[in-house]
């Protein structure tokens, strides 16, 4: 099922076709060596942080079986900007989103500080330059979501014309 839900988010628009995203998958023990690096993480940005602020920050990446981090590695071209290709990974990671949730699993997006932590990226081998543009947190739903307030069109909608 992942695999057809991620051949299905192989369809996001990428301008060149450059494929400049990739798709971890952490699960299994796999998840407690994620939680020491989001631990580092947090620590190195607030190096007051408290053992009990540690151990909270350690078990995000066991609070579900699976976690996808969906990540762009731009790649230098003359006509797509680096802009372009984190948007084809955030995409991709829309696409995963939904197939998760329609297939019927409970599927969150999160980024926060870790996100954007270099050494956080080296340890899941990727580059400082690289990009992750989400964690996907992957398992069965506890309860139903809260339904979130939407905007209305007319709050974000123009109709356009010239002069």
């Amino acid at each position: 099922l992942l695999d057809r839900i991620l051949t299905a988010a192989l369809r996001a628009p990428d301008h060149g076709a450059l494929h400049a995203f990739r798709v971890l998958v952490i699960e299994g023990d796999a998840r407690h060596g994620f939680g020491d690096l989001m631990a580092a993480s947090a620590q190195r940005g607030n190096p007051a942080i408290d053992a009990a602020g540690l151990d909270a920050t350690r078990k995000k990446a066991v609070r579900a079986p699976m976690i996808l981090v969906v990540a762009c590695t731009p790649k230098a071209h003359p006509k797509v900007p680096e802009i372009e290709q984190v948007i084809t990974a955030g995409c991709l990671a829309h696409t995963v989103l939904v197939g998760l949730q329609s297939a019927g699993f409970g599927a969150m997006w999160r980024t926060g500080p870790a996100a954007y932590d270099a050494a956080v990226k080296e340890g899941l081998g990727l580059r400082a330059a690289d990009h992750i543009v989400g964690f996907v947190y992957v398992g069965t739903p506890a309860s139903q979501p809260p339904e979130l307030p939407r905007p209305s069109t007319k709050d974000f909608v123009t109709r356009w014309s010239p002069g």
